[in-house]
């Protein structure tokens, strides 16, 4: 079997593959055939042989393919291929960001060899639909929200999932079960994200390995966990890589993007701080760290102070 799961929204598009994992682990409890490869950094034959290799436990293998568009050899070894793997009884998992062509071969054979339910990309929500996905979050946790508090808690967050779920746990505890107004989101949501988040980003800039490390610290003593933190880093990296793109093919960020203008103007002064090179590289860092901490690769924590060490 073949997933293909990709788009700009990494939340639900990670909720759909942790689904497949959690379902996987359930029937095959050992959890030892459960690979993961990611980007340039493998070679097709490493994958080849590990699906071909009989399990031990008699158990089918999870194999997830992270960002593998980039990596040419893999697509054009597997794409020879292909109808080997589509007969084998393992499960294959492509995740993919934003990064690809739509007129990628590799695209054209997963759209037409997938079934609809295994090839599925996750658009970030349009405001009518986000409204709705909030007010759902929100009534499984039995909370409720102001219009205008909802509309402030919009502006100030966006469509990023990862960021919006934890500001609406923090609301919830804030509130402990009465109506959230904009005082609250005023008071909790701007100050936390818009201002704080952007001192972290500041420090791993300008190369202040220390404050970073000082502003993570503060930031878990307020409660913050660290996913969510690799979450919102990852964010404003993926902002940056925006805004740099944008500055480079001599186009307005503003015109060209749909990014709130307080973001903008806070992270500009950033942007020059680093190569477009640069920017992509930290960013599959922290996607690699990501999946590292769910598989339990790594200790959150350790992996924390691993990337800012090694920026």
């Amino acid at each position: 079997m073949i997933y293909f799961l990709y788009g700009l929204d990494s939340y639900r598009s990670q909720k759909k593959l942790n689904e497949i994992i959690d379902s996987y682990k359930k029937i095959h409890k050992s959890g030892l055939d459960l690979k993961i490869f990611e980007g340039k950094n493998f070679l097709f034959n490493d994958f080849k042989t590990d699906t071909e290799q009989i399990s031990m436990f008699k158990e089918k293998k999870l194999i997830i393919l992270r960002d593998i568009f980039s990596n040419k050899e893999f697509k054009e070894k597997f794409l020879e291929k292909k109808e080997e793997f589509l007969k084998t009884d393992n499960v294959i998992v492509f995740h993919q960001g934003e990064n690809f062509s739509k007129k990628d071969s590799l695209y054209s054979f997963l759209k037409k060899k997938t079934k609809r339910q295994e090839f599925q990309e996750f658009i970030p929500f349009k405001e009518a639909n986000l409204r709705k996905w909030i007010k759902i979050k929100l009534h499984e946790l039995q909370g409720s929200i102001e219009d205008k508090a909802l509309n402030e808690l919009i502006v100030f967050v966006g469509n990023d999932l990862w960021r919006m779920e934890n500001e609406i746990y923090k609301l919830i505890n804030f509130k402990a079960g009465k109506e959230i107004t904009i005082e609250d989101v005023y008071s909790l949501v701007r100050l936390k994200i818009e201002t704080d988040i952007f001192k972290t980003i500041e420090a791993i800039a300008f190369k202040d390995k220390k404050k970073a490390l000082e502003l993570f610290q503060f930031h878990l003593d307020e409660g913050a966990k660290v996913p969510y933190l690799l979450s919102m880093i990852a964010y404003q990296f993926r902002v940056l890589l925006i805004m740099k793109d944008l500055i480079e093919r001599g186009l307005s960020i503003s015109q060209n993007s749909n990014l709130h203008p307080f973001v903008i103007r806070k992270t500009r002064p950033i942007v020059d701080q680093f190569t477009f090179p640069e920017l992509k590289k930290i960013y599959q860092k922290l996607l690699k760290i990501d999946t590292d901490i769910k598989v339990g690769r790594i200790e959150p924590r350790t992996a924390i102070d691993l990337l800012i060490i090694e920026l």
